[in-house]
């Protein structure tokens, strides 16, 4: 087997990386070469994704049996257009990382694979989609939507979309789970979102990344939604994150009206936590029927706070301070409660 994965250097891509290396598959990977480091015993191939000479060099580069592509969350449908057009030829099969943000119906409402999306053209610039005034739709959603036909238009059924609600997991650069588990060291009085029963269904990165390879694989095309299908309630996650860090922290549950009503970002400064019903209710049943499998989230919190007590650095990102309340903000609410 040989695979294309565009990106490859860095938390998602690698982990594919490294698995595809695993199973005996010769790895290509292609990347501007600034962020992270690419897997050892893989073929490094530099360029700009954006560039069509770059892109015509590299389809030189196959053929492949599947291009996997990781690189494309903060670029226009056209982009993607110009990629799958130009390696073609180059690939019998496309894998692309897409999210649950496509949804039209995301994040109000619970959503399977056949749940409608945002329509967006393939061709589209960075300048198309909107943002509504309650946060959806997005107009990141839009665009990943724009992608998504892209890759159907021109590899039919031979491509497959995986849309990852949240990934987590060592390496990640996004920040909401190192937040947590840090928080969770400083100990104290520690404040948490209501309910505590509240399941919530990340996705361990490297089980995304098995069944990004398992789909690269496969005669199946179409769309997955690749989320936890069992979830963890909000109380054993904070729990397994305590219990990790070795932190006598003691969580106190504000319910959601008082969090809003003390300015408390959703999403960012508690990660993970948002109101609206349809976060968490996200089906992935045809993922699974296909051979999804997800490691309880309690060994992602683990693995993740081992690989940061062993100094892992993820890729800087500027999401990554996006994420966690102020100190002194979060003593003020405490207070309060």
């Amino acid at each position: 087997m040989r695979i294309l994965v565009l990106g490859g250097s860095w938390f998602l891509g690698k982990h594919i990386a490294h698995g595809a290396l695993g199973r005996g598959w010769a790895v290509t990977t292609f990347n501007r070469g600034r962020s992270g480091r690419d897997a050892e015993g893989v073929e490094r191939i530099r360029g700009d994704r954006t560039n069509p000479a770059d892109l015509e060099r590299l389809a030189g580069h196959g053929p492949w049996d599947t291009v996997i592509d990781t690189s494309s969350s903060e670029l226009p449908p056209r982009d993607v257009l110009a990629a799958v057009t130009a390696l073609r030829r180059a690939a019998r099969r496309w894998v692309h990382i897409s999210t649950v943000s496509v949804y039209q119906g995301w994040p109000h409402r619970s959503l399977t694979d056949s749940s409608p999306l945002l329509d967006c053209p393939p061709d589209a610039d960075e300048t198309y989609g909107y943002t509504g005034e309650d946060g959806s739709p997005t107009k990141y959603g839009f665009q990943k939507a724009g992608g998504e036909r892209a890759v159907t238009e021109v590899f039919g059924d031979a491509g497959v979309v995986l849309r990852p609600g949240v990934i987590l997991g060592p390496g990640e650069y996004v920040g909401r789970l190192p937040w947590w588990l840090e928080r969770a060291q400083r100990g104290g009085r520690i404040l948490a979102p209501a309910p505590a029963e509240q399941r919530i269904q990340p996705v361990d990165v490297r089980d995304v990344a098995d069944f990004a390879l398992d789909q690269a694989a496969g005669p199946a095309g179409g769309g997955f939604n690749v989320t936890h299908p069992e979830g963890i309630t909000f109380r054993a996650f904070l729990e397994a994150c305590l219990r990790e860090t070795g932190s006598a922290g003691v969580p106190v549950w504000a319910d959601p009206d008082t969090l809003v009503e003390q300015g408390v970002k959703q999403w960012t400064e508690l990660p993970l936590w948002r109101t609206h019903t349809g976060v968490w209710a996200v089906d992935s049943t045809r993922a699974t029927e296909t051979g999804l499998r997800c490691r309880p989230i309690v060994e992602t919190v683990r693995d993740t706070w081992m690989w940061r007590a062993a100094d892992g650095r993820p890729v800087a990102h500027p999401r990554w301070a996006e994420h966690g309340i102020d100190p002194e903000k979060e003593a003020k609410i405490l207070a309060s409660l």
